[in-house]
């Protein structure tokens, strides 16, 4: 019985030995070859200077020995930004991004991560950086991975505190990291320019802004997932607010401005003294979407808003507590797509006196069935609101205050045109949208885009 037990033993052993035997061995024919997950890697565009996301691959040996690799290598070695790394082995650089002796047992796979930090390129638009990554066999085969890039030359700024009055106009993105702050008795004028926010902090005004055709948005213009670029996804910079117009700032004038994708609030006008003689801010053809908060805030100012289009927000679209507000020929449209507690398209309350709120030739609707709320807060201060020619997204008014309303499309859930049927496009799964008006839209002479 041991004999027979030691016999059987013997035959698992030298089983064994054979197995791990025949996985050491490697072989040399040309025509053993690795296969890729994928035959290129093609980045988003990056700026200059900034490090691209990760990517990666993974590397296949389907052949019947192992493959061992001599050498992986940058073809154009370490000029063009590309850093690498194979199953843990940097690329040196210092060496001409290469790196050597790597094994892969038949049947067993290597993962290669690669990344780009791309130099200026002294060109104003985005240019193409491309790249072969050259795996070379023990036989003397070479196979290759394409990797394709873009990177885009933009002016840094950091910490800018503008203490005279300045002009702000380039070509060329500019990034701003750690904010921008505009001094009191200060004034900013920012045009044709796109700014690009690094996290943090967005802009500060205790004087005065004027800008026209501008952008403010996020610094990533890589993507979330393959689908999703970052420029789609809400609180991408100005934790606290893309513009905070502070107690010590009035006369402010924003035309043709986008506030896409900022944090606590798109813009917030903040407390101060209320002056119905002084517009503390005027916007003209501008667009607030897709804020981590609310999209406009008003605290006791004097506004006005013509033509805006203010969107998808996790808080309210636009918010007015107290003070004065001269809305005409805006959409506010609610169709936040992350939350079930959004806020409404348009707020407004008293907890100031409210000696004001005009809504002319305007669109209000959103996902919810009552998208426009107003709320009396304080019995000893003005409640003054008006809403004329406009589609509400709200129940019809039929009390005392219907006063207040003249002229209003009310719409409803069961109305065979409603909400996002208004629109050109609501994409909720790739969060694309255009508000301007489908043709079938019972809104048209209304909102921004009429």
């Amino acid at each position: 019985m041991i004999r027979r037990t030691l016999f059987f033993l013997s035959i698992v052993l030298g089983l064994g030995l054979v197995a791990c035997s025949d996985d050491d061995t490697f072989t040399t024919s040309t025509s053993a070859r690795l296969t890729f997950s994928t035959d290129s890697i093609k980045m988003d565009t990056i700026f200059s200077g900034i490090g691209s996301r990760t990517y990666d691959f993974w590397v296949y040996n389907y052949a019947g020995d192992g493959l061992r690799i001599q050498s992986v290598r940058l073809n154009k070695g370490n000029q063009t930004g590309f850093r690498v790394n194979v199953d843990g082995s940097y690329l040196d650089s210092s060496a001409g991004a290469v790196v050597g002796n790597l094994e892969v047992r038949k049947g067993d796979s290597i993962r290669v991560f690669v990344e780009l930090t791309a130099p200026e390129n002294g060109m104003q638009d985005p240019q193409q950086i491309d790249d072969k990554l050259i795996f070379k066999l023990e036989s003397g085969v070479e196979q290759s991975v394409y990797l394709e890039g873009h990177s885009w030359d933009a002016v840094s700024m950091r910490d800018v505190v503008v203490r005279s009055d300045s002009l702000i106009e380039s070509q060329r993105p500019i990034i701003i990291y750690g904010g921008l702050s505009i001094d009191s008795a200060v004034t900013l004028t920012i045009r044709n320019t796109t700014l690009y926010f690094h996290d943090g902090k967005g802009i500060d005004v205790y004087g005065r802004l004027l800008t026209d055709s501008v952008t403010l948005r996020g610094d990533r213009l890589d993507h979330m997932f393959d689908y999703l670029p970052y420029d789609r996804v809400s609180g991408q910079w100005g934790r606290d607010g893309g513009i905070i117009f502070h107690a010590s700032s009035t006369g402010n004038v924003l035309r043709k401005t986008e506030i896409r994708n900022a944090g606590q609030y798109g813009i917030l006008c903040d407390s101060a003294a209320y002056d119905e003689n002084v517009l503390r801010l005027d916007m003209e053809q501008c667009v607030i979407h897709n804020a981590k908060g609310v999209g406009l805030a008003s605290y006791n100012a004097n506004i006005r808003a013509y033509k805006c289009q203010f969107s998808n927000a996790e808080g309210d679209c636009v918010a007015v507590y107290g003070g004065a507000a001269d809305i005409s020929r805006c959409t506010m449209a609610q169709f936040y797509p992350f939350a079930g507690g959004r806020g409404a398209a348009l707020f407004f309350s008293n907890t100031k006196p409210l000696y004001g709120l005009s809504c002319d030739s305007s669109i209000i609707t959103g996902y919810d069935n009552d998208v426009l709320m107003g709320e009396k807060v304080d019995t000893t201060n003005v409640f003054e609101y008006h809403f004329n020619n406009s589609l509400l997204r709200t129940p019809k008014v039929e009390t005392e205050d219907s006063v207040r309303f003249v002229n209003i499309i009310w719409e409803t859930p069961k109305d065979s045109i409603q909400g996002k049927q208004h629109f050109i496009l609501v994409d909720e799964e790739n969060l694309i949208y255009d508000f301007h008006l489908d043709s079938l839209s019972t809104a048209h002479g209304l909102g921004c885009y009429e």
